[in-house]
């Protein structure tokens, strides 16, 4: 009995122990099936992240460039502060570098020992993008730690990191944009070609010991970033000068209260070589407020209201209103109304129209004003556009009648965006009425439109417009890239000009580049005219309607748009001032200078050849040669020989300076002041105030002050009048000084309803 009961236990007990041992080895497999195939991936992911150290290595952004390859943008080196927290030892090892880091950033120690207290990390920023003085007291920094405990020395590290430099601040600026704290661009081109810009970052991966230190450089793999591309724009960056130049001193002059706009386009490709927006902003200091009377409005706020305010005058001045803008086009659009009616045949050059000073377009309408209150009688199709004749042109809307100004006004490109390369683009508003189909119009809406009222366009749809009359009537996409090259310098991209349509035929726009040239010259455009250029050009003044900064106050846009040479055309121009406030607003009196002014600088730039008239000869500006190191009568005899009228001050027996200097523009029989002593050179005379005068009476003037005058503008025609010049009267200059003197017409501009 004994011994079966004792079998019996032990039998039991064999039983029990292999269930212990079934069970402990089936839990052991079960783990080890769980581990390795349940959750190996993952744990092989942690194991290898706990191993590896993987930094990011910043991408250099690639460069802006203008069409010649001046730069516009490019990235410069500076560096990025980083923590490896994970090295730290204690608190008052974070605290020391915390607040030794801290006064060099001008950065707060406790936001530092927040990034110093991720202990299981390798990798914190602590500041990006320190220049050279910085990141000089930070190595010093590390030094001096590294002295006292070296292992705070793999504490900090340094790392190379690029910064956005723009070299002319406010330069072109709407158009290049501005890149972000992550250099991401956020505006213009730097936005817009943000994925060939940026380039790829790169990699290195290292491997860490046991304890998480980082293991010798054999271990480390490391992946090369690539370099941004550079972005060749078709920006001319004398010809943005030009016009930036002179719509800085135009918004002086006339008091422009909300911007200005100039755009050069080639007529032929469409490349723009040339988008100027003022007022603008610095490039370097986005976030800075540039209008004065903006800055004191902020001022004058506080909290909530201060931040929103600032965030809308930031956005009002990163807006491209060359693009982002639509206006009244006002009397240009007579170039779009006339060049429709002539290919429809509705209007013939031997048309006649009969302005009385006054149209009633359609019965029951008020009467609709010209600006020439006498009226015109009966005048031509040319003379019509010359005289910039509401009337005429209501009755010229009126034969081309509501299907064919819609039609025309979609072709010319006014109804969509025109495609360019840039942000932000809006497009122009057709009349509209509630319950009918877009293009519907009332009869006021096709007598108002014809002379460019009502109806909305933007600038560069504007210019476009007329650079397609000025090619033979192809409508083209305009675009501001013309090639992308890689880091290494081969080109990946090239930008073609690509042809839209065919609007009008080439006899069209020959016959409407003939009558803006006469324009120019003897119409209401003629303030537009340079002396030796064949210029086509028509002026425009719309109202703002609704949008008046006060009640009861007509605000105005002034504007030119032209293309040179007439006979051959290569480029076109607009040039839009928004709400002049001076004395002058309308487009003659505004905006046709400022244009002038600009093509008298690019044509000759481009090389376009001058044809002067006989009388423009005689104001033509020659080159100075030197006088320098000759004896008086040596120097006088050149100077005479050369052309010029020769002034000696001093005493002395050598030519030791001179005025103007050699290389100088100057004109025919100008003054040179040839100084015999170095005292002489300190002579001074004030400059004239030519304003008002005539060109014969300008002359005399300069001629009493010993000062000599570069005339622009319509120097050969009849009641001129100098209306600017480029030294301030009231100057203190030497004797010889050369000062430009604008001459325009002061007949008034077309007005509006």
């Amino acid at each position: 009995m004994g011994d079966n009961v004792l079998s019996s236990i032990r039998k039991r007990a064999k039983i029990l122990l292999a269930i212990i041992l079934i069970l402990g080895f089936g839990s052991v497999i079960l783990r080890l099936f769980y581990l390795q195939i349940i959750q190996g991936k993952k744990l092989s992911d942690l194991a290898v992240d706990q191993q590896m150290n993987d930094t990011t290595v910043s991408a250099k952004r690639g460069p802006i460039l203008d069409r010649n390859g001046n730069t516009l943008a490019s990235s410069a080196n500076v560096w990025k502060v980083v923590l490896a927290p994970i090295y730290f030892e204690n608190d008052s090892d974070r605290r020391k570098v915390s607040d030794g880091l801290a006064s060099i950033l001008g950065m707060r120690a406790d936001d530092i020992m927040e990034l110093a207290k991720k202990s299981d990390s390798y990798y914190q920023t602590v500041k990006r993008q320190i220049e050279s003085d910085e990141r000089n007291k930070v190595l010093e920094f590390i030094e001096r730690i590294s002295k006292e405990n070296p292992k705070l020395g793999s504490v900090i590290v340094l790392e190379e990191d690029f910064k956005r430099y723009y070299p002319y601040n406010d330069f072109a600026a709407s158009v290049i944009g501005f890149t972000g704290s992550d250099g991401q661009g956020l505006s213009g081109i730097e936005y817009q070609y943000d994925s060939y810009l940026t380039g790829v970052p790169g990699r290195v991966v290292s491997e860490n010991d046991g304890w998480g230190a980082a293991m010798p450089f054999e271990y480390e793999q490391k992946q090369e970033a690539r370099d941004g591309s550079a972005v060749m724009l078709t920006i001319d960056e004398t010809i943005q000068h030009f016009l930036e130049k002179h719509l800085k001193q135009g918004i002086i002059d006339h008091k422009v209260a909300e911007g200005a706009v100039a755009i050069c386009l080639d007529v032929n490709t469409f490349e723009v070589l040339g988008m100027a927006t003022e007022n603008s902003f610095d490039l370097n200091k986005p976030y800075e407020i540039t209008n004065e009377a903006a800055k004191r409005e902020l001022e004058k706020l506080s909290g909530t209201a201060k931040e929103e305010r600032e965030s809308e005058l930031l956005a009002k001045q990163w807006r491209n209103k060359a693009i982002s803008d639509s206006y009244y086009p006002g009397s240009v659009y007579k170039v779009i109304t006339a060049s429709a009616a002539l290919e429809e045949g509705t209007s013939k050059l031997s048309s006649t129209y009969f302005c009385t000073g006054e149209y009633v377009p359609y019965e029951g309408v008020k009467p609709i004003r010209c600006h020439n209150e006498a009226g015109h009688g009966t005048q031509t199709f040319a003379e019509a556009l010359c005289n910039s004749c509401n009337p005429a042109f209501m009755q010229i809307g009126d034969a081309l009648g509501y299907e064919k100004y819609w039609e025309y006004f979609q072709s010319f490109g006014f109804n969509s965006q025109t495609g360019i390369d840039l942000p932000g683009e809006a497009t122009g508003l057709f009349f509209h009425h509630d319950g009918e189909p877009e293009g519907s119009m009332w009869p006021t809406d096709l007598a108002i439109g014809s002379f460019g009222q009502g109806i909305t366009v933007t600038p560069i749809e504007m210019v476009s417009a007329v650079a397609a009359v000025a090619n033979g009537g192809k409508l083209l996409k305009p675009y501001l890239v013309k090639q992308i090259m890689d880091a290494d310098g081969n080109v990946v991209e090239t930008t073609e000009p690509t042809v839209k349509r065919q609007i009008i035929s080439k006899d069209t726009a020959d016959n409407m580049a003939a009558i803006m040239e006469k324009n120019a010259t003897e119409g209401t455009a003629k303030n537009g005219y340079v002396a030796g250029y064949r210029i086509a050009g028509k002026t425009g003044t719309s109202e703002k309607i609704g949008q008046s900064r006060k009640a009861n106050v007509t605000d105005y846009i002034a504007s030119y748009c032209g293309f040179a040479p007439a006979d051959d055309p290569q480029i076109a121009v607009l040039v839009y001032f928004d709400t002049p406030v001076g004395d002058e607003y309308y487009g003659s009196q505004v905006a046709a200078p400022v244009f002038a002014s600009i093509m008298s600088e690019i044509c000759p730039y481009l090389g376009i050849e001058a044809q002067y008239t006989d009388e423009e000869l005689k104001y033509v500006s020659t080159t100075a040669d030197t006088y320098l190191s000759l004896t008086v009568d040596e120097a006088k005899a050149k100077a005479e020989k050369d052309g010029f009228e020769p002034i000696v001050s001093g005493d002395g027996d050598v030519v030791v300076a001179q005025v103007p200097e050699a290389g100088s523009q100057i004109p025919r029989g100008g003054r040179i002041v040839l100084y015999t002593t170095t005292d002489s050179t300190k002579e001074t005379v004030t400059m004239p105030d030519f304003v008002g005068y005539s060109v014969s009476e300008v002359n005399e003037l300069a001629a009493e002050c010993s000062v000599n005058v570069s005339f622009s503008g319509s120097v050969d025609q009849d009641n001129v009048y100098a209306y600017s010049q480029s030294i301030e009267s009231g100057s203190l200059v030497a004797p010889g000084t050369v000062v430009t003197v604008f001459f325009g017409n002061d007949d008034i501009d077309d007005t509006v309803m």
